[in-house]
């Protein structure tokens, strides 16, 4: 059985007190649950002794794995979520309500044990992913939807999760949405709802752009802004894309969206001013197409683990454009400005 001491370093894991050494032994627990039983025993203990004091108490745990779910989320590593959501998924109910006196007591989860029925009061909180300039991150959400965030993105979700499936995105998104037929699974992005059910797909909405962007890979979504009569339904392999307060309907590869989650940068006869626009996320630099008639062109071609200048470099010898790149600089508060690429119609040689 667990020692004391043991269910102490749980306490403080629970509240964010613990040091890295002690969060060290918490996962050291975790990993062993296969093999050794105490840890389960004692999370079922738990469970069924509270239950016995506290038959007034409702048993509606959603709120409180989601929280549970979101703090290590928010404090661990990737590798260490991976295990923290096999014991969630193994051992969530018994594991939520060793933790429940200290929710309480954080005022998380509030009961007014005079009511008939119990009244439960849920404190929402809001949980918010950054990717910052020139990085991508992955993300796995409370319902077990997961996907990447692109450079310069953010995405805004509330606690309870499972049972009010919303995100906000600011930016590019690769989504593989986990089903759930009675929770569907929304996205805002700007006056835009994109909704779906259990399927893969790409949102690029960066707010400055004022430019949309949705193409899926599999399953069924729904595209809605404010007056529709009836959404838009896409379906695998369709691209909308909303501009200017009109909406455009095409084929395409969906394969290439998400492309960029593996680290590779795909150009299928792209036009140029989307070119422009995915090198600047992707190297956190400024792009700028000198010459207007080079809107017109399209561009084809993937890269992996290039750096900028080979990248223009490799467009340069397959496509009539050439390039400058102008060196950043510094500005008077201190900071200094992105760097520049500038680029240019190659002028035909006279015979």
């Amino acid at each position: 059985m667990l020692q004391k001491a043991d269910i102490e370093k749980l306490d403080r894991f629970s509240r964010g007190l613990s040091d890295p050494e002690e969060d060290r032994y918490i996962y050291s627990l975790f990993s062993d649950l296969e093999e050794s039983r105490s840890l389960e025993e004692h999370l079922h203990s738990g469970w069924n002794e509270y239950l016995k004091d506290h038959p007034e108490q409702p048993q509606e745990l959603d709120y409180l794995l989601d929280r549970i779910h979101h703090i290590i989320h928010n404090r661990e590593s990737w590798k260490e979520q991976t295990l923290v959501r096999k014991i969630y998924r193994w051992y969530s109910v018994a594991a939520a309500i060793l933790l429940v006196p200290l929710l309480i007591a954080g005022g998380l989860w509030i009961a007014d044990k005079s009511a008939d029925p119990p009244l439960m009061t849920e404190q929402r909180v809001t949980s918010t992913l950054i990717a910052p300039m020139g990085s991508r991150i992955a993300f796995s959400l409370p319902d077990g939807t997961k996907g990447w965030l692109n450079s310069g993105s953010s995405m805004e979700y509330s606690l309870p999760f499972s049972n009010h499936r919303q995100v906000s995105l600011l930016g590019e998104a690769w989504f593989e949405v986990a089903p759930d037929p009675e929770n569907p699974f929304e996205i805002a992005a700007g006056k835009s709802k994109i909704r779906v059910l259990g399927t893969k797909f790409n949102v690029n909405a960066y707010p400055a752009e004022d430019y949309l962007e949705v193409a899926l890979d599999e399953g069924k979504v729904e595209f809605s802004l404010p007056g529709m009569t009836a959404p838009v339904v896409l379906k695998p392999d369709e691209r909308l894309v909303f501009r200017n307060n009109a909406i455009t309907m095409g084929i395409t590869d969906a394969a290439k969206y998400a492309a960029w989650v593996e680290g590779k940068l795909v150009f299928r006869g792209d036009p140029m001013p989307e070119v422009a626009r995915r090198l600047e996320r992707w190297y956190n630099v400024k792009v700028e197409i000198m010459d207007k008639d080079l809107e017109n062109d399209v561009i084809r071609g993937t890269f992996q683990d290039d750096s900028l200048e080979e990248v223009l470099r490799l467009l340069s010898m397959t496509s009539p454009i050439r390039y400058r790149i102008v060196e950043r600089k510094a500005l008077e508060d201190g900071s200094f400005e992105k760097e520049k690429v500038l680029l240019y119609r190659k002028k035909l040689k006279k015979s």
